[in-house]
């Protein structure tokens, strides 16, 4: 069944949101040596036209066009302009994504909320805007990036649990309701992984000490995965409409393990949570944007150093830092 699923990704037109950089960018990497037609979106047109360039010396068509996928209809617009330019959307990849670190008690509403809305709100907007096409032509591919926090709730990662989470009930409920219209559902739940993508997240309470610890993570390789081997397994799900993947072993010995021990790695991750940074005291919550630091801003001598040499070439690689910059 698997085999007479596949698709031949050559000539297909893929839209891939969060596509100018990381992961997103990996993946559209992968897509264009296949030989499809990608569209790649984001919010910042300096990072977009660094990835277009980028993709362009695949010889294959690549369409760059800014938008927040928080905006109902700026995400309508844009599957519009697509369809236009590059024909009927066979395929998303919806990767955009946000991530604010910090305890619970650093958390305000206004930190789930823009959580929700780029990590769910987001990917619901898109699959809606793209669901009648495929649905009168009763083919097309939908894979969700969500991530191992929508299976196993992490400490200091509560907003963006939450809101993968939700993805990840979404993406579930989606295939079955689907799947006799020949559009399949792909759910993707990564653990960590070396995109250099840390800069880019928002961290709250004692930043400096949760940027340390968050990056580290991110880089040490017995932990974390090659982004560059996640993208390939997106793209390999994406060509069998597998229904789910987790990606790196540490992940799927994580998301076992809570699936039988729910009460034990809820003990162990009560014990995680000991060894973070605490907070600045209840009460000190603030609203997003305000009391949150961006990782490139929140750097010490633990971060960067030689523990996140790989993290830091990561970020090189996959256009997470302007051509200049240093890591």
């Amino acid at each position: 069944r698997r085999e007479r699923a596949r698709w031949d990704l050559a000539d297909r037109t893929v839209l891939i949101t969060g596509g100018s950089r990381g992961l997103g960018l990996l993946v559209a990497r992968e897509l264009t040596r296949e030989g499809a037609r990608v569209a790649i979106t984001a919010r910042d047109t300096g990072t977009l036209t660094r990835a277009r360039e980028d993709l362009a010396g695949q010889g294959t068509t690549v369409l760059a066009l800014p938008c927040d996928v928080t905006d109902r209809e700026a995400v309508e617009r844009l599957v519009r302009e697509i369809t236009q330019r590059l024909g009927p959307i066979d395929a998303v990849v919806n990767n955009a994504g946000t991530i604010t670190v910090g305890p619970v008690d650093e958390m305000s509403v206004e930190d789930y909320e823009a959580a929700l809305a780029t990590n769910f709100w987001g990917p619901l907007y898109t699959i809606m805007a793209v669901l009648p096409a495929m649905r009168v032509r009763r083919a097309g591919r939908i894979v969700n990036v969500t991530s191992i926090g929508g299976r196993l709730s992490v400490p200091h990662l509560l907003p963006y649990s939450v809101s993968k989470f939700a993805l990840v009930g979404l993406s579930e409920g989606l295939r079955a309701e689907l799947a006799g219209e020949g559009i399949e559902i792909s759910t993707i739940c990564p653990g960590l992984m070396r995109t250099g993508s840390p800069r880019h997240a928002w961290f709250k309470g004692q930043h400096r000490a949760e940027y340390a610890w968050f990056s580290v993570a991110d880089s040490l390789p017995l932990v974390s995965m090659s982004a560059e081997r996640a993208a390939r397994q997106i793209v390999d799900a994406l060509r069998f409409g597998d229904a789910d993947r987790v990606l790196s072993l540490p992940a799927r010995v994580g998301a076992t393990m809570h699936g039988v021990f729910p009460g034990l790695t809820a003990e162990l991750l009560g014990l995680v949570n000991r060894l973070l940074p605490g907070s600045r005291g209840p009460g000190r919550q603030s609203p997003v944007g305000a009391g949150a630091v961006k990782g490139e801003a929140s750097t010490s001598s633990v971060s960067p150093s030689v523990l996140t040499t790989l993290g830091d070439r990561a970020a090189e690689r996959n256009n997470q830092i302007a051509f200049g910059q240093t890591p």
